[in-house]
């Protein structure tokens, strides 16, 4: 029987080394574009639920063999990673409730909690998961699980700095700053009939009920397939890399499912009031909820890039990604929430040399002829617009510290109009963007539609 345990053992931890370095591979793959890694994140979750199956066929041998709580829990949270990285990826409303039960599941049976151990890195493992659950838990619109969760984390920050002096837990502190200030600002947590942002059966009618805009393109119906959410604004109000303006935009390019609602607890096995249920489905999928989450009336949600502060050049390079690969007859929407100037802020020395403000420019003259096609001289004859004015306002998007450019310009956005597109600025300076890029719309055929905030 000693045996047949340390081979079991054996087994078990060979199958975590081995997903563990599959999951090393996907990890840091972008959440944007069609096509990145998807053969590798298939192995990953090919991996994991072996070993999650695994552990509980043998749930009984590894316990006696030394099995911990927290390393069970620890699987369940690397799963819920999994299916959360294929919801930033595709935008799929399954992934995310997939995600969300794995990560409840860890919640209601204690596996960080219940074994009390006083190791650092399994308390560190605990803050994560906590910091996880809260980002998927907004996402879902589960207000209630949210508190319940902050809670958790304020005690846990508590218990970490008493029994681990030695230990700065500042960032810690700072993230349950963040999210409470981030349930302060958002109006689903202060106003409690609050109707969500998502479309919603409840309170939208039908969307083939729902009066159309005028078409982009006369003999062409496009269909929204790609969205980019960028936000930059200086102590704005934010969760881990979500901002509170690109959340209130995924909210509302999403469709609020008119099935059955989410689960709001899951079964649980009691014995003199304390769960002992180590060997059922913990955590695993309730495929009938993913049936009752899934409309098939409902057009499915548009992939989302959402970007944190990003440089110029890396905006522009995810924009370049999601253009090309963009399926035909479609159109992408372009969300950009930023400040018009440094204003009080101080600029860096390169800002202040001018030296930077062509900078973006010169890379697009470089890299195509546009300037050469917009700067005809007619357009100053006229006293129309011409190509350098574009490049007179911008959306400021912090100092960067490379060298690099901080301002996006009208004229930067020019190369994307020849693809479908809906831009939204939201900004002080969105007008510059708005006359710009309808002038460049009457200069050529394109399919694009200029928004100001």
């Amino acid at each position: 029987m000693a045996e047949e345990g340390d081979v079991v053992s054996k087994t078990f931890r060979a199958l975590v080394e081995r997903a563990d370095r599959k999951f090393a591979r996907v990890r840091d793959f972008p959440s944007y574009g069609r096509a990145q890694g998807q053969h590798y994140f298939q192995k990953v979750f090919k991996a994991y639920m072996r070993l999650w199956k695994y552990q509980q066929e043998h749930r009984t041998e590894l316990v006696k063999a030394g099995l911990n709580r927290w390393e069970i829990g620890e699987i369940a949270g690397r799963i819920g990673q999994l299916y959360f990285g294929q919801y930033t990826r595709t935008s799929e409303a399954r992934f995310l409730v997939e995600a969300y039960v794995f990560y409840e599941a860890i919640l209601k049976r204690r596996y960080f909690e219940g074994c009390k151990v006083k190791d650092l890195g399994v308390r560190f493992k605990e803050l994560r998961f906590y910091a996880r659950f809260l980002l998927v838990s907004l996402i879902l619109n589960r207000t209630q699980t949210v508190k319940v969760v902050v809670e958790k984390l304020k005690a846990l920050v508590d218990d970490c700095n008493a029994n681990f002096r030695e230990t700065n837990f500042k960032e810690w502190k700072l993230v349950v700053q963040e999210i409470v200030r981030f349930m302060n600002a958002d109006t689903t947590f202060t106003i409690a009939s609050a109707r969500p942002f998502r479309y919603s059966a409840i309170f939208d009618c039908h969307p083939n009920s729902v009066q159309y805009v005028a078409r982009f393109h006369a003999k062409k119906v496009l269909k929204f397939r790609d969205a980019i959410l960028m936000s930059y604004h200086r102590n704005e109000v934010k969760f881990a890399e979500l901002t509170l303006d690109a959340y209130r935009m995924l909210q509302c390019l999403e469709w609020e499912s008119s099935g059955s609602f989410y689960p709001k607890h899951l079964a649980e096995t009691k014995e003199n009031g304390v769960v002992v249920d180590y060997s059922g489905t913990s955590g695993l999928i309730d495929m009938k909820l993913v049936a009752d989450m899934t409309d098939p009336t409902l057009p499915p949600n548009p992939r989302k890039a959402i970007l944190y502060r990003p440089s110029v050049t890396h905006l522009i390079a995810v924009m370049a990604t999601i253009c090309e690969e963009l399926p035909p007859e479609s159109v992408i929407l372009v969300y950009l929430s930023a400040s018009g100037k440094p204003s009080h802020i101080n600029a860096s020395p390169v800002e202040s040399s001018g030296g930077p403000k062509r900078t973006t420019k010169n890379k697009l003259t470089s890299h195509n002829s546009l300037e050469q096609n917009f700067s005809s001289p007619e357009s100053h004859i006229n006293g129309k617009k011409g190509s350098s004015d574009y490049y007179d306002d911008y959306l400021w998007l912090g100092s960067k510290g490379n060298g690099g450019s901080s301002n996006l310009y009208p004229g930067d956005i020019i190369p994307f109009t020849r693809r479908p597109l809906f831009l939204v600025i939201d900004s002080d300076s969105s007008h510059a963007f708005k006359a710009g890029l309808t002038w460049c719309r009457k200069r050529r055929e394109s399919c694009l539609t200029a928004f100001a905030i």
